[in-house]
């Protein structure tokens, strides 16, 4: 035997670890340490880089004596032939040939060790292993405590471990990621979003959306938060007012992050000075008090107070950017927003010779293929996807039947529906968020208590396009007395100022 294979994450590395290899790893063994999602960080299932484990990794070995290699092994979707998958990526990485006649697999995951065992490897068990007096923890139970403000993990922790974290302070880093309320365990805020689809439509929405605001933006430190796939910052790369400026984007959804650092070593950028960070704003600061001059957010706010707690956690962002921002300095928003009497009861009137109207909703979508959901969607009629809107949307949706293809009900919630109801490619991601939580008038408030100056640009206003081409030809919106009703406004812009003396 010349080689231990020993798979996994590696977040951190136990003590126990270590006397367990050392025991299989004698007489010139090699350690193969194969460092699974590897092209993740900064996610609660991995919120340690590559390079950070790698590092605890060689120092354990120092510190061990043992002999070790370690290969960064990429993240794939969930395949029986993960093993497969790992030897030959091993093998391209180093040369190296592992078969089941010169190498043990050290695993205690059943599923991972049991893939191994098809090809015909022995099996060494580590926390698992039967031949233990006690059970020791594993390492993720031990990054838990550390993330619950237990001080135990390190003791349990191997030394190599400990000085890493403490030397490149990750310790809050985790804890922050961990315990986030808003960012799932990949690294996005929901599971369901097709970011393919999302960053092609940000990015077509992006020329317009630059020159909408580019006249109010300073420069100095210009920070797009939602950079999505940096699309917004392409366009400030190229102004030649801001070519001494800092172009600093922060995204939270990995896929989307991921790709503007692809673009950034592809060179897309001229400005030396562009900067991405994978971070939740809500977690923590990211910025120095009073250290940017502008800061952009473009269709991201009305994320913050879906995911969140609503006005609660917009509040706590807004406060946020209020201290990062310098004095005399500039916040730009541009967001969906809800209608100036959102609460209003009106009578909404839709098609239903548009589709097929089925007796009732669908409660199983959640288990289709995104494929199968955007076929049943689109063969609705409007008036059935309003009672499937109804079903699925996160902050209810109540009306009431008044006649053939028309109901009562509240306009905020009408017009929730309506703006929503054509995204059938992410069904269940626009399901979970509300655009119309503020209207322009309570966004004003939510801002003047953030400590803010609203410029008097700051508007709200109303997306004809959509109005003409997606909602008036298969609805209506009429007063419950009977009176005809105008559509109401759908987005805003707000320009919000730090005082220069605040």
């Amino acid at each position: 035997m010349s080689y231990v294979l020993f798979p996994g994450r590696h977040h951190l590395l136990t003590r126990f670890q270590a006397d367990y290899l050392r025991q299989l790893a004698v007489d010139g063994v090699t350690v193969v340490w194969a460092v699974t999602s590897a092209n993740h960080e900064n996610t609660k299932r991995n919120p340690v880089p590559y390079h950070r484990r790698e590092a605890a990794i060689e120092r354990l070995s120092a510190l061990s004596g043992l002999r070790s290699l370690v290969v960064p092994i990429f993240d794939t979707a969930p395949t029986d032939a993960f093993a497969d998958v790992t030897l030959k990526s091993i093998a391209v990485a180093t040369g190296i040939e592992l078969t089941p006649d010169n190498t043990l697999l050290a695993c205690s995951t059943p599923k991972v060790a049991d893939l191994y065992r098809r090809l015909g490897f022995p099996v060494a068990l580590v926390e698992s292993d039967p031949g233990l007096r006690t059970t020791p923890e594993r390492p993720w139970d031990v990054l838990l405590r550390l993330a619950n403000g237990d001080e135990t993990w390190r003791k349990l922790a191997h030394p190599a471990t400990v000085d890493v974290f403490e030397r490149y302070r990750l310790v809050d880093t985790i804890r922050t990621v961990v315990n986030d309320p808003v960012v799932g365990d990949e690294g996005g805020l929901t599971a369901t979003r097709d970011y393919r689809t999302y960053a092609e439509a940000f990015a077509d929405a992006a020329g317009r959306k630059w020159k909408a605001v580019k006249q109010y933006v300073q420069p100095g430190r210009i920070v797009d938060i939602g950079c999505g796939a940096g699309s917004l910052l392409e366009l400030a790369d190229r102004e030649p007012a801001l070519r001494e400026s800092d172009l600093i984007g922060v995204e939270v959804a990995r896929h989307l992050f991921q790709e503007c650092v692809h673009k950034k070593a592809q060179g897309v950028f001229r400005n030396a000075n562009v900067y991405f960070y994978q971070r939740n704003v809500l977690g923590g600061a990211i910025f120095a008090d009073r250290s940017v001059d502008t800061t952009l957010t473009f269709a991201l706010t009305h994320e913050i107070w879906s995911y969140g707690r609503q006005r609660e956690s917009l509040l706590k962002f807004a406060r946020r950017i209020f201290e990062h921002t310098a004095p005399g300095g500039v916040w730009i928003n541009s967001d969906v927003c809800g209608p100036a009497d959102r609460r209003r009861q009106v009578v909404l009137t839709l098609a239903t010779d548009d589709g097929v109207t089925p007796a009732e909703p669908r409660s199983d979508l959640d288990s289709l293929t995104s494929d199968a959901v955007k076929a049943y969607l689109s063969g609705l009629s409007t008036r059935a996807k309003l009672e499937q809107f109804a079903k699925d949307f996160a902050f209810g949706c109540d009306f009431e039947v008044v006649g053939d293809g028309a109901v009562r009900i509240e306009l905020g919630a009408a017009m929730d529906f309506l703006t929503r109801k054509d995204y059938v490619d992410n069904w269940l991601s626009e399901t979970k968020e509300q655009f119309c939580g503020l209207s322009f008038a309570e966004w004003t408030e939510l801002l003047v208590e953030a400590g803010f100056e609203l410029d008097a640009t700051s508007a709200p206003s109303r997306n004809n396009w959509i109005i003409e081409n997606r909602i008036a030809p298969v609805a209506s919106l009429s007063e419950v007395s009977g009176g005809s009703l105008d559509w109401p406004d759908t987005h805003l812009l707000t320009v919000a100022r730090r005082p220069r003396n605040g």
